[in-house]
């Protein structure tokens, strides 16, 4: 892990520093019962959470009084969990889909105007294809703003404007704009508009049918399909990204103008190939995209939950003027641990959830692998450099229930908020009831170094406290040629220190975690 660099030329001077972590789980969603799987707070939240204040605003989807999934609220200390909303109980219909009045499980996080929250639901409603609702942040003023209608068989899953929304909203001034992965005319999902007070549902676009590729034995078509992913806007301009699909079957990145309703396809992720010995799907960007997008300046950030050459997800970047895709970071080949029973490596993989950007870094999670093969916190810097396993979830035991249960949490499969130093998230499962866990982790700065240019030397100094850091010096950034440093190092003080003659060449040096 890169903890301070200098970088110095003709007596200019730099330093940019990174960060390690403690993990603090705030709250354990407590176990379910029943056959509906009910409880009073939730159970398996996947959504990222709203930060409002000093509370923390998230889903879960299931639990609740119905097991039918709930709306919450924490503060950020861990305080004052409150179960904002159960949904409703309900009833099977004719066509097999689960009916009720406000919606049942919700996937997917919040977005918030004032004091009152709007969210989706994946299924429920009249219909039994999900809805839109709104409610009150103290929980009061429930209002189901739309049902999805019924899908039909032919084609598959289609309907007039979608079904089964996965994803969270988007709110700009009265309009809320969302993706459904079902439904639409050729069943391949929607992106649609709804004003906040349930008024006005528009289709701005919906996905268009394809064909199965024989050699590829997937779907392909021209703009993608099945959005699960939660859009971004910029402008008039919508930016999102479809899991299958597109040339390659799969999965593409799109934007669409809300204004006119212009569809482009931006980027189609490569076709794949898939090894049966692994179990992965193998190509050379990434495949079956889940996550949304963030965007800085022209550059849009995701993640890929599969592909990349060893088939565990790729992180990347890609330019909104030119269209230029660019890897990032390929995830690591998994191991399988005898010991364990599971396949681990060294920073994780298949990342589902959204990247969360804060300066120059993009911190995420993967849902699966790490040390005990239950999701990592990782971070990594937009130009693809140091990329850092930040936590790994803690390895734990299926209890008697056949229920997996630890101390921190697993799967964490949503994406992280930041406030201050502290990234706050949640895990699907685990925690000592195994239904999920709200954590924090606390990014604590890390030893910097210390720089003083004397004539044509350059005095180095950090803590001598830092002993699980090693300075390392290069003459040549792009190259990548690290060494460590090992003598002329003394201790004065608190600090060690350390002395070079620099001849007048320019060099770089950087504190790095053993």
């Amino acid at each position: 892990m890169l903890c301070g660099a200098a970088l110095w030329a003709s007596g200019a001077l730099s330093r940019v520093q990174a960060q390690s972590s403690v993990i603090d789980t705030l709250y354990i969603f407590t176990a379910t019962s029943g056959s509906d799987s009910n409880n009073l707070d939730g159970a398996f939240p996947e959504c990222p959470l709203l930060l409002a204040g000093a509370d923390l605003f998230g889903t879960a989807i299931n639990g609740g009084t119905e097991g039918n999934g709930s709306v919450f609220a924490i503060r950020t200390n861990g305080l004052g969990f409150t179960n904002i909303h159960s949904f409703s109980a309900g009833d099977t219909n004719a066509s097999g889909l689960y009916t009720n009045i406000d919606g049942a499980n919700p996937f997917a996080g919040l977005v918030i105007s004032g004091n009152t929250l709007f969210g989706t639901t994946a299924s429920g409603g009249s219909a039994g294809s999900g809805t839109v609702f709104s409610v009150n942040t103290d929980g009061s003023g429930f209002t189901n703003l739309h049902n999805f209608p019924a899908i039909s068989g032919s084609p598959f899953f289609a309907n007039i404007d979608g079904a089964n929304p996965l994803a969270g909203l988007v709110l700009l001034g009265n309009t809320l704009y969302g993706t459904a992965q079902n439904g639409g005319n050729a069943g391949n999902g929607t992106v649609f508009s709804l004003n906040t007070n349930g008024s006005g549902f528009s289709v701005l676009h919906s996905f268009s049918s394809g064909a199965t590729n024989d050699a590829l034995e997937n779907y392909t078509n021209s703009d993608g399909a099945i959005p699960v992913a939660a859009l971004i806007l910029s402008g008039n301009t919508l930016f999102g990204m479809a899991e299958y699909g597109g040339t390659g079957a799969s999965g593409t990145v799109f934007s669409i103008n809300i204004d006119n309703h212009d569809f482009t396809n931006l980027y189609n992720f490569t076709a794949n190939t898939y090894d049966p010995v692994l179990g992965l799907y193998l190509n050379s960007d990434g495949a079956y995209p889940i996550s949304g997008l963030i965007l800085s300046g022209n550059t849009l950030y995701g993640t890929a939950q599969n592909g990349g050459t060893n088939g565990t997800g790729t992180i990347f970047s890609l330019d909104t003027n030119d269209l230029v895709f660019t890897l990032l970071y390929a995830f690591s080949a998994p191991n399988y641990n005898a010991e364990q029973q599971d396949y681990t490596n060294t920073d994780g993989f298949f990342p589902v959830a959204p990247l969360l950007l804060s300066g120059g870094t993009l911190y995420g999670t993967a849902q699966d692998g790490g040390g005990a093969d239950i999701g990592t916190v990782f971070s990594i810097n937009t130009d693809g450099s140091d990329f850092t396993t930040l936590y790994n979830f803690s390895l734990g035991a299926d209890n008697a229930s056949g229920v997996y249960t630890n101390s921190d949490g697993a799967l964490p499969v949503a994406g992280l908020i930041l406030s201050g130093s502290t990234l706050f998230g949640t895990t699907a499962v685990g925690g000592n009831q195994g239904d999920g866990t709200v954590f924090a982790l606390t990014l604590a700065a890390q030893p910097s170094l210390g720089i003083v240019l004397s004539g044509s030397d350059v005095t180095i100094s950090w803590p001598a406290s830092a002993s699980a850091y090693v300075l390392q010096t290069t003459t040549d950034l792009a190259a990548g040629n690290w060494s460590d440093i090992t003598s002329g190092i003394t201790t004065v003080g608190a600090n060690n220190v350390f002395t070079a003659a620099t001849g007048g060449q320019a060099a770089l040096f950087r504190l790095q975690q053993q």
